[in-house]
């Protein structure tokens, strides 16, 4: 059973209002009457003038006639009525630690009696999305659609109501927040009246309900936002959108020969060209003003030489650049070697002896930190001459040509580990040749040392360059190993395609081999063939013989007799009788004629 209401102005309920003994003491006041019970109405309204409200009774009619608002006795809070509809669409969280205090509550023809405050709160459900339907359990037998619209609505607006004969109704609420002032009335005892029966008591339990009319409002509700904050979006994205390129004029003749006079010019060549491919794309051009377009055309083709002239200038641009930062690079750390063969310099006991601890310490530090930074500088300055050498290196490894590929892994694994090997060789024979080359240099450029550190660097540089030879031997060697090997892979690919021509042929033998069963027929076939023919000495044609053998198997044919006489030579021999046109080929059994 369902009722529709469409009441706007409802009393709001009072007993939501409630204050702990702890907030009340944190009111300015003398005394307070909040702690008595609420139905006491001139207490209740005392309590609400104290604080600026319009005090409300049970049945929603103002309990003081000449309210003044202005009365507050609480300076900065504005006189406002906290049952007001919209009030509390997000209830504030209650805090764990302040007490509910929950009292009775009087109604016109119920009483409803707050639960044991020790009993720990009623379980809920978790609330639905968009729930404005409560699930009211516990109500007495006897309980009405008044009563329950008695008690509920001073939460708030009632959309309908759903009884059932089972204790327990459905309530729709017209707003949201309304459902959780109506959850505080969980765990309270409703008599009716002052009857002491059983059908007028019970205990009621107030939960979420899931409903499918709350879902689907609250689901339209969640597309109209979206579709606002699409339309917000797309208004912002059409406000930070680029502005559209300006349009392309439309083909004249007068235009025509503005843009021909823009193509030529170099600064409006970009613009210029655009409009004279909207122009062809669009399919202007015809016999009339073929000539005005290939003159257009011609034009932007000769500015392709300037093209090429601005991108060679700026490729040597950046290869000056390129050599400039490297020569800088060197000087560079030229100037650090000296600072180092300083800090070395000082290092030694003839120097070293007359400076202080706290000097020695500095220099100590001084020193590691110009060498990191030297050995930073000489590793960006070996690296850009390996990428050029390996430039090179690459150029010339482009005429050795490549192995073919191959399924054997043996040979091609081989092969990819000696290149391997060759390319790490490689890098480390140029990193020897370059820490050669800048030893050179530093011998070069530094001013001479003692003799001690001049053999210190001549057995440095002695110490290299035999590893320099070595590493060349043994690049020669793994070269001479990768030709090797790749003949060898070379003469392997051969073998293997030559036994897989002889697998190919063996099979094609196997196949035209007959089975055990077709080979069983053909000899049953010969030797029925053979005893015909035995008895017919002066022989018979091809045609007497398969009308005999189809006597015996209907399947056999013409072609197949004769194919197996074929066969046979040293049992069956074809010869010709007769003469003129009475020529005929006649096959006769000789099986038997090389045992005479």
């Amino acid at each position: 059973m369902a009722v529709k209401l469409n009441k706007t102005n409802l009393p709001n309920l009072s007993f939501i209002f409630y204050l702990s003994a702890e907030s009340l003491r944190n009111i300015a006041m003398d005394s307070s009457p909040l702690g008595l019970p609420m139905s006491d109405p001139n207490a209740w309204a005392t309590a609400m003038n104290n604080l600026g409200m319009a005090p409300m009774g049970m049945t929603g009619q103002p309990l003081m006639s000449d309210f003044d608002p202005s009365l507050g006795m609480i300076p900065g809070i504005a006189p406002m009525n906290p049952m007001m509809p919209g009030l509390g669409i997000v209830p504030p969280p209650i805090s764990q630690d302040l007490p509910i205090v929950k009292e009775i509550i009087h109604c016109k023809s119920c009483t409803l009696f707050p639960p044991n405050p020790n009993l720990p709160p009623p379980a809920t459900r978790e609330r639905p999305p968009g729930c404005k339907t409560v699930f009211v359990g516990g109500l007495p037998e006897n309980a009405s659609e008044q009563l329950i619209m008695e008690v509920f609505e001073q939460c708030g607006t009632i959309s309908a109501i759903r009884m059932s004969k089972k204790n327990f109704c459905h309530i729709r609420f017209a707003e949201e927040h309304t459902v959780d002032k109506a959850l505080f009335l969980s765990g309270y005892r409703i008599r009716l009246g002052s009857s002491t029966d059983k059908k007028d008591t019970g205990r009621l339990h107030v939960d979420y309900a899931q409903a499918r009319d709350d879902l689907y409002e609250w689901e339209c509700r969640q597309r109209m936002l979206a579709r606002e904050e699409r339309h917000r979006r797309r208004i912002e994205e059409d406000r930070l959108r680029p502005p559209s390129p300006p349009p392309i004029v439309h083909y004249s003749e007068h235009e025509c020969s503005q843009l021909g006079e823009k193509i030529k010019d170099d600064s409006k060549f970009p613009e210029a060209v655009r409009v004279l491919l909207t122009w062809v794309e669009r399919g202007e051009v015809n016999r009339r003003n073929a000539n005005n377009f290939y003159s257009m055309i011609q034009s932007s083709n000769s500015h392709i030489r300037r093209l090429m002239n601005e991108k060679a200038a700026h490729e040597k641009e950046m290869e000056e650049a390129k050599e400039k930062f490297k020569n800088s690079l060197a000087g560079i750390l030229v100037q650090f070697e000296q600072i180092v063969s300083v800090f070395h310099a000082s290092s030694k006991q003839k120097a070293w002896d007359h400076f202080s601890k706290a000097q020695r310490k500095n220099l100590d530090m001084w020193r590691k930190q110009a060498e990191e930074i030297r050995n930073i500088h000489n590793e960006e300055l070996m690296g850009i001459r390996r990428e050029e050498e390996m430039e090179m290196s690459d150029d010339d490894m482009e005429d050795v040509p490549e192995s073919k590929d191959s399924d054997d892994s043996g040979p091609m694994a081989q092969v990819e580990a000696l290149r391997e090997e060759n390319d790490s060789l490689r890098c480390q024979l140029d990193a020897y040749r370059n820490e050669v080359e800048l030893l050179k240099q530093e011998q070069n450029k530094a001013q001479p040392l003692r003799s001690e550190e001049d053999s210190t660097h001549q057995q440095q540089l002695t110490f290299l360059q035999q590893a320099l030879q070595g590493m060349q031997k043994q690049l020669l060697k793994i070269r001479e190993d990768l030709k090797q090997k790749e003949l060898e892979l070379e003469k392997n690919e051969d073998e293997k395609q030559q036994l897989e021509n002889q697998i190919q042929s063996l099979k094609e033998r196997i196949q035209a081999f007959p089975t055990p069963h077709t080979l069983s027929a053909l000899f049953l076939s010969a030797g029925i063939i053979s005893t015909f023919l035995h008895v017919h000495p002066f022989g018979a044609s091809i045609e007497y013989i398969c009308s005999y053998l189809q006597r015996l198997d209907t399947k056999i044919s013409t072609t197949e007799v004769e194919t197996l006489l074929g066969r046979l030579p040293c049992t069956f021999r074809q010869e010709l009788t007769g003469v003129g046109a009475s020529l005929e080929k006649r096959w006769k059994f000789c099986g038997f004629e090389g045992l005479t």
